[in-house]
């Protein structure tokens, strides 16, 4: 009896591991996750989603240098951004390519993506990809909305169209910030992010 209990420890351990490591996105209604954690942005500052955030919420994104779809979306994102702000929401984007920093998702290569595309929001260095697994994330681009009282509102992709802007029949995240802002439950919460899976370290 001792000797199958000892064999099931390692067993019950590696379980566990596997449940604590699975990237499960974080669920509609929880509370914004390591809110004082400082990241290095582009601006040379250390930044933190409590520094970004405004006073009706705030909006994370998961993006990068790198990616077609980020590249097709680029300009929606500028235009969600720029919603968010006039609307008192911050703005911050953060980089989880870790395994890609050497490709083209450097910190350096950040700088000059972000001048290049004229962010005027925080773009932020996610090192070791550390915030995109509390957070759950899979994707680039993948936005997770909160609102004033740091709580998810929304989790999902800009649109419904990662291919063609003139395509979209949904803004996803437009329609979720103008919900938020004027008190109304969010109607569509979640959807499924398209994009490139992040690179993370194996």
């Amino acid at each position: 009896m001792k000797k199958i209990l000892i064999a099931a420890i390692p067993l019950a351990a590696i379980a566990f591991m596997a449940f604590r490591t699975a990237t499960d996105p974080l669920p509609i209604g929880s509370s914004l996750p390591n809110a004082d954690a400082k990241m290095k942005d582009i601006s040379g500052k250390e930044v933190s989603f409590k520094d970004a955030m405004k006073k009706n919420g705030l909006m994370v994104m998961f993006s990068c240098n790198t990616c077609p779809v980020v590249k097709k979306y680029q300009g929606r994102t500028l235009e969600a951004a720029k919603l968010a702000s006039s609307q008192n929401i911050g703005v911050i984007l953060l980089n989880p390519n870790e395994a890609s920093r050497n490709e083209g998702d450097s910190y350096t290569d950040m700088q000059a993506y972000a001048k290049e595309q004229g962010y005027n929001f925080s773009y932020v260095v996610d090192n070791n990809s550390a915030m995109a697994d509390i957070f759950g994330a899979t994707r680039t681009p993948e936005v997770f909305l909160f609102d004033k009282n740091n709580k998810l509102v929304y989790h999902g992709a800009i649109d419904d169209n990662a291919n063609a802007a003139d395509q979209v029949t949904r803004k996803h995240l437009s329609i979720a910030i103008e919900e938020l802002v004027s008190g109304k439950s969010i109607a569509t919460p979640t959807t499924r992010s398209v994009g490139c899976v992040i690179k993370r370290v194996k």
